[in-house]
């Protein structure tokens, strides 16, 4: 199966080197890796360049997008400038993050489980940080869910789904409507990346109310909202912003924000939602 890898990478001088020297490791190597260079004004170009000129698979393009780090918008936005350079002829297309180390059989055992099962449309394994001088998991998500830092789709797949929105909680949608669509979704426990940059990290501030607009934009409803608040605040250890997100669900709502997902979807969404909590409940 013929992979793609599209990494956006904004001022990562630090952690890109690690990320592609994992990826040419592979034990099964990718077809294609695109460096999207967003807008970096440190050594992001130069270290990727050192690589470009190396291995004939690797390429980097240049991106003048805006620096605030706006969660959703900023990194999709750079992925499909990285994505409208490759051709069709890929069997699977990854977004990566430029500051995570893959165990150099990440993509031959990805491959795997894509070919075990033609309805498998996503794969991902999952992402530890380092505490302690100890490398831990990540625990943002549930296990089911793969997280935006290192998603793998495949073609029909992300055809089905439309491809990637450009908002916050796009690393959701795309499972949800994939789901919608009648794929799978396989994470794997034995893969583990290191994740060098704990999430949300360089979010600026004034992204605060985004997570409860994208609730609202995923026609979540008022009382999933409230669940996955409390949850997503619990898990990041920061219960205050609970009123944050639900400020935000309801500022979205009365500025009547688009929805990012049909009312079929949208009802196919909150079964699924409301399937997964009385499941846990009980």
């Amino acid at each position: 199966m013929k992979v793609y890898i599209v990494i956006p990478a904004h001022n990562e001088e630090r952690f890109i080197a690690k990320t592609l020297d994992s990826l040419v490791s592979q034990t099964l190597l990718p077809q294609k890796i695109v460096v999207v260079n967003d807008n970096s004004n440190d050594n992001t170009e130069t270290i990727v360049t050192s690589y470009t000129e190396k291995y004939n698979f690797i390429t980097q393009i240049k991106t003048s997008a805006s620096e605030l780090h706006l969660p959703g918008s900023k990194v999709i936005n750079a992925f499909y400038n990285g994505y409208e350079t490759l051709d069709q002829d890929y069997d699977i297309i990854c977004k990566f993050d430029a500051d995570l180390i893959f165990p150099n059989n990440y993509i031959e055992k990805m491959i795997s489980h894509f070919e075990s099962n033609s309805r498998i449309g996503m794969v991902g394994g999952f992402c530890f940080i380092e505490k302690n001088e100890e490398w831990v998991l990540e625990n943002l998500t549930n296990k089911d869910h793969i997280r935006g830092a290192l998603k793998a789709y495949r073609k029909d797949c992300f055809t089905d789904i439309g491809g990637l929105k450009t908002a916050m909680g796009w690393d959701t949608i795309d499972e949800l409507l994939a789901q919608y669509h009648q794929w799978k979704i396989k994470t794997d426990e034995s893969l583990e990346v290191k994740h060098l940059k704990p999430t949300g990290n360089t979010y600026n501030p004034k992204a605060k109310y985004k997570q409860g607009e994208a609730f609202y934009r995923m026609r979540y409803g008022f009382w999933i909202t409230l669940i996955a608040s409390i949850k997503l605040a619990l898990l990041k250890k920061r219960p205050i912003l609970i009123k944050d997100y639900i400020t935000g669900f309801f500022k979205a709502k009365k500025e009547k924000k688009t929805y990012l997902i049909s009312a079929n979807e949208g009802k196919f969404v909150r079964a699924l939602r409301w399937k997964k909590i009385r499941k846990k409940l009980l």
